[in-house]
């Protein structure tokens, strides 16, 4: 018995044409299901919660990466593996995974004829996170965008980060890393389990899900023009060869700063925050 849970509005309404498509194929080839849903995020994480049990194949997750978020924090560290299938905006958890964006078929016929591997997840103030937790300038357009309920998409956080940059300025941050104690004042810290956010932004281009470290990068303060210019370059990962960019690894981090955070593009709340890895939390499915 597989557990569907599917997002509806999810890729601005993408997740119900997928998941129709995912059901159907259950359907055709026999394959059972119970379809959990529920009418919210919150009744979709008591009903996964409460379908649990050890006769379960997996959770087959039709979302981004808000879904994913939701379903880590009830199958992290068990042994019902996640089916993610791709219908978000963002979807960065689906692309570390190397796993079609456009294809829900063909994910699925992957997971019906292969085993699960472990990854690494990420723990920051007792929630689990599989990709990036930040802090800084993209946190504050984090911010700015939630408030905005007349505009949807990607549109909301290139508007969010146009009208924060003018107004934003360098925070003084404390850190603990592994034991060791360090200050700087820096406009982003990203805290990556996994490489991407923000849709194929490779903010910790090398960071690797199964090697039980975060990647951590922190950019130092720079003008407004050259933060513009640099941008761009954060989709192919080459922003780690400015010189006001610096790459940590570690496997615990702690930070303190008058600022908030994110993790998956969900907030977590005020700093301090506490993050450390937890290898092989989840089982999943990778091409």
């Amino acid at each position: 018995m597989w557990l569907l849970l599917i997002n509806p509005t999810s890729g601005g309404g993408r997740g119900a044409k997928v998941g129709a498509e995912v059901a159907r194929y259950l359907v055709s080839n026999s394959i059972q299901y119970s379809d959990i849903s529920g009418s919210s995020f919150e009744s979709a994480r008591t009903n996964l919660r409460e379908s649990l049990s050890a006769t379960i194949n997996g959770v087959i997750a039709v979302g981004g990466d808000g879904m994913v978020h939701l379903v880590i924090q009830e199958l992290a560290e068990k042994k019902v593996p996640l089916l993610l299938i791709p219908a978000g905006t963002g979807n960065d958890f689906a692309r570390v995974l190397h796993l079609p964006l456009d294809n829900p078929t063909m994910v699925l016929e992957k997971a019906l004829s292969s085993a699960p591997t472990h990854v690494d997840l990420g723990r920051v103030n007792g929630t689990f996170f599989a990709e990036v937790l930040s802090t800084g300038f993209d946190s504050i357009v984090n911010e700015r965008a939630n408030r905005m309920v007349r505009i949807t998409g990607k549109s909301k956080y290139y508007i969010s980060m146009l009208l924060e940059l003018p107004l934003f300025k360098p925070k003084s941050y404390k850190f603990r890393m592994d034991g060791s104690d360090f200050e700087c004042k820096a406009m982003l810290i990203a805290v990556g389990n996994g490489s991407s956010y923000g849709g194929g932004m490779k903010v910790c281009p090398t960071a690797n899900m199964s090697d039980g470290e975060f990647e951590v990068m922190i950019l130092h303060e720079v003008s407004t023009l050259e933060f513009l210019r640099v941008f761009p370059s954060v989709f192919s990962g080459a922003h780690v060869k400015h010189p006001a960019v610096k790459i940590l690894r570690g496997k615990e981090i702690v930070i303190s700063a008058d600022a908030v955070a994110y993790a998956d593009g969900e907030r977590i709340g005020s700093l301090p925050i506490r993050a450390h890895v937890v290898p092989s939390a989840l089982l999943t499915w990778a091409y």
